[in-house]
């Protein structure tokens, strides 16, 4: 099975969006007509991210969110910083980036809910955060007019590279800790 690196590094590379485990399999499957077993795949991606962790390579094969991807390392940040600048028209505004925040902790989360934290109406930021697809609709609440409940997508863990909810930063993370000199130790 020394080919199936070579076919997966293919298959994630081309691939626009990080690419799952089970996608993986289902490619392969139906280009060899067999099966390949999901640890042979395991196997084949620890050895590419083993491969793509020298320091001969500028990016390296990341898992977050729905799958693997290639991402460029760190070390590399001021020339990609460059090229992201010269594209800012596609960042969030600060309003999107409020809102979003807010349908992120809140999650499901009602128009009206975060209208009513942000102060302001949310109408455009929602619209476009789901013309973004980093918003989703995830139903409609129970409550009078039955208004629409919003949550992130996908796609949001891939812009914001997080593998869960849980790891987006908790309100403990933002302040700094209290100065400790002069206590006694114990």
């Amino acid at each position: 099975m020394e080919f199936l690196p070579k076919h997966i590094e293919a298959l994630v590379f081309c691939s626009p969006d990080p690419l799952g485990i089970d996608e993986i399999q289902r490619c392969l499957t139906e280009m060899f007509g067999s099966e390949i077993p999901l640890d042979n795949i395991e196997k084949a991606l620890v050895e590419l991210q083993d491969k793509y962790s020298s320091e001969d390579f500028s990016f390296a094969l990341e898992h977050l969110g729905a799958g693997y991807q290639f991402l460029t390392k760190p070390a590399y940040q001021t020339s990609i910083s460059i090229l992201l600048k010269q594209q800012s028209h596609k960042r969030l505004s600060t309003a999107q980036m409020e809102t979003l925040s807010i349908i992120a902790y809140k999650q499901p989360v009602t128009k009206s809910e975060v209208e009513q934290i942000r102060g302001v109406s949310c109408d455009y930021s929602i619209q476009k955060l789901l013309e973004k697809e980093l918003v989703n609709i995830k139903g409609k609440a129970e409550s009078l007019g039955r208004p629409i409940l919003y949550g992130t997508s996908g796609k949001f863990m891939d812009y914001f590279g997080i593998n869960h909810l849980k790891d987006l930063p908790q309100p403990k993370d933002f302040f700094p800790e209290e100065n400790k000199i002069g206590e006694e130790k114990e």
